[in-house]
């Protein structure tokens, strides 16, 4: 397998696939874009996926399904290190065959997303060791598949009786094994999910975890409704990310409808994205110091969250920036004075930040909860295609600000920050160096905002489809939309950072104690409803 270093460009993509390939693939390249995309026959989408994937050293993005008339449409999409662009691996079957190809064998970062699939279209991926039972859980009826064209949603399905003699199936065999439920109901204000942690001893030799207790069917109620409907769904799904992901909604309106966004708006969408990182990563430092009963630290981590809080609320009218997203650009504009004084508070909020990092850095009982704990290796990382903090905290620097920069992240200098150990402590310091780097762009893109509208002229919106990225605070996030000839959205998919992460996040809860995985789950910064979107 290649490393993420030697990913190839995309010219030097290029003409390996024409090596490899010749003659077997229908391949269409857009060099401006750096999109590559390739219609290929279904008994070829494994190889040619494990190609991309082991050979090409390009990650999985995430999976599309479309229904139409007579057909069932396929998009796998992967991604590559800066310069190596976009890959969309195109493949159609008969709408009679309800079966696809697996890839998770080889590219198992898939894997959750083929289960997904064939929850909620009842499609099954031929090869693939273990489907059903995943989004819609036990009473949920067989064969009732909420994605499919035909589900009406008015309709009341009968449930499926729960079989009493029924039992969690175990992994481990050994003598004195049990299994320890955690969830998946919490006190305070945490989400649903369900870990089934198996054991011998103390310490925990796997960990099954179970989501989708709040499945909302995000993507299905999308279908039908106009494009400002949408966006709202967009950034109302997981609000601590609110901007990120209508961000990358509009994004795909844009591309599809060819509408140009201005450059002030560009360098405002980076401030806005950037202060949002910078108050969603307070918050997870806020919620690792808790989960360590550091009660003062974790304090005076909430503090800072809230003065961002404040912030947010009072330059932009919501705490979690509601509102201000619009295919175009933004639904206001913001004075450079205003741009300034923004930067000053974020600047003042880190300066307390670090103070707080040195003290945490020099707190031995702390630090004893965190390092060489919930450990990830790289190899393991790549496997499951970990994004954002969590997967650089493993030696992974890819971010798609880089990779495949959008908005106005073209023109900004990063670098990314990035830990080898893959540990608890590993994934704090990442979280403490972006925030500061957020603080940086923010100051950087305040100072030399460009003088133009924040909105386009042009707002109709084109029939088609296109895909919508950014890195969010948790990693990237992607989202495909469709427009139909009506100006509705035909078909909506969300592939989400707290998605990717949770697939891999039994990979550090595994083979360490009880008492730590709490605080493992706490390093790992995710959200629930993110996932069960």
């Amino acid at each position: 397998m290649k490393s993420q270093t030697d990913t190839l460009t995309f010219l030097e993509f290029g003409e390996s696939l024409a090596a490899r390939w010749r003659g077997q693939l229908n391949v269409r390249f857009d060099q401006g874009k750096s999109v590559c995309v390739i219609e290929c026959e279904n008994a070829k989408i494994a190889e040619l996926c494990e190609w991309l994937f082991s050979e090409c050293g390009y990650s999985f993005a995430t999976l599309v399904v479309e229904e139409a008339r007579d057909v069932w449409l396929f998009w796998h999409v992967f991604y590559g290190e800066p310069g190596g662009g976009l890959v969309q691996v195109c493949s159609t079957a008969a709408k009679t065959d309800n079966t696809a190809p697996s890839i998770s064998r080889h590219v198992h970062a898939a894997d959750w997303h083929e289960r997904e699939t064939e929850d909620l279209f009842g499609l099954a991926f031929e090869g693939h060791p273990r489907l059903g039972d995943f989004v819609l859980h036990e009473e949920w009826p067989e064969g009732v598949n909420p994605m499919r064209a035909g589900f009406d949603a008015s309709t009341l399905y009968p449930r499926r009786a729960i079989d009493p003699q029924w039992r969690p199936r175990g992994i481990v065999q050994a003598p004195g094994a049990f299994m320890m439920p955690i969830g998946p109901v919490y006190s305070d204000n945490a989400e649903s999910a369900h870990f089934l942690l198996e054991t011998v001893g103390e310490d925990v030799i796997r960990t099954i975890p179970r989501f989708f207790y709040k499945y909302r069917g995000v993507e299905k109620i999308a279908e039908g409704q106009p494009v400002d409907r949408v966006l709202l769904l967009a950034e109302r799904f997981s609000g601590t990310s609110a901007f990120a992901h209508s961000l990358a909604f509009c994004q795909a309106i844009e591309e599809i409808s060819g509408i140009a966004v201005a450059p002030r708006a560009k360098a405002l969408r980076v401030i806005f994205a950037e202060l949002e990182r910078f108050r969603h990563h307070i918050a997870a430092i806020t919620a690792i110091c808790q989960s360590t009963a550091l009660a003062v630290a974790t304090s005076q981590a909430g503090i800072l969250e809230e003065e961002a809080l404040r912030l947010t609320g009072a330059l932009t009218g919501h705490r979690y920036l509601f509102g201000l997203n619009t295919p175009g650009g933004l639904s206001r504009d913001f004075s450079d004075q205003t741009c300034r004084t923004l930067s000053g508070v974020v600047e003042g909020i880190l300066v307390k930040l670090c103070d707080l990092k040195e003290l945490l850095r020099f707190s031995s009982s702390f630090l004893d909860r965190l390092e060489e704990v919930g450990i990830v290796s790289r190899e393991l990382a790549v496997d499951y295609g970990l994004v954002g903090p969590v997967a650089r905290a493993s030696g992974i620097r890819r971010d798609l600000r880089k990779v495949l920069p959008y908005a106005g992240y073209e023109g900004v200098s990063l670098d990314t920050p990035c830990e080898k150990e893959g540990d608890g402590y590993a994934r704090l310091r990442v979280l403490f160096k972006e925030a500061e780097q957020s603080a940086m762009v923010i100051r950087k893109a305040a100072a030399a905002l460009p003088q133009s509208s924040v909105t386009s002229a042009e707002q109709s919106f084109r029939p088609g489809a296109a895909l919508g990225w950014v890195e969010a605070p948790r990693g990237a996030a992607f989202h495909w939309v469709r427009i139909g000839e009506d100006g509705c959205v035909q078909r909506y998919r969300l592939a989400t950072p707290s998605f990717t992460n949770w697939h891999g996040f039994h990979l550090a809860a595994e083979n360490f104690a009880f008492q730590d995985f709490p605080i493992i789950m706490a390093t790992f910064g995710l959200s629930n409803a993110e996932s069960d979107r």
